[in-house]
């Protein structure tokens, strides 16, 4: 296998720092599809983020993004957890800088920050591993993430 020319193995790990990065753009079938490294953790650096958290942030993320009132529901083709657990890829349909959508993670974590109730999409007949969720922490990432990032 030749791993070379896998963009996310191109990143210096070492060096990046919690924020929001243009990972790659591609063109596919004559659409341009931006997709963006929102990284919580330092890679290598702190401890990752645990799977219930993650699990819960995907399903309040995912919510978030495809409701109508962000706004961007008609652009958004994928939110999830990286492999690593040092955050989320999310790909846009459309050509953007991070300035396009600083405002827009800075909602989307906010509405996580402040969620209240039961994690949209938990029983077993919506999501596939239904019981493992972690609100009260998921909310304690987002916070930690909003406050280094955005404050």
């Amino acid at each position: 296998m030749d791993f070379r020319n896998v963009t996310s193995f191109k990143v210096d790990h070492d060096t990046m720092v919690r924020g929001v990065y243009v990972s790659r753009k591609d063109d596919f079938n004559g659409n341009i599809l931006t997709t963006f490294d929102i990284r919580m953790k330092i890679p290598n650096k702190e401890p990752v983020l645990g799977n219930p958290e993650i699990h819960t942030l995907e399903h309040l993320f995912a919510v978030y993004l495809r409701g109508y009132d962000s706004g961007w529901a008609d652009s958004v083709i994928y939110i999830g957890p990286m492999g690593c657990r040092t955050g989320f890829y999310l790909i846009l349909k459309g050509d953007y800088i991070v300035y396009n959508i600083a405002s827009l993670i800075k909602k989307m974590f906010l509405a996580v920050m402040e969620y209240e109730g039961e994690v949209p999409a938990t029983t077993s007949k919506e999501c596939g591993n239904y019981l493992e969720h972690n609100l009260v922490t998921a909310k304690w990432e987002a916070k930690q993430f909003y406050d280094d990032v955005f404050a």
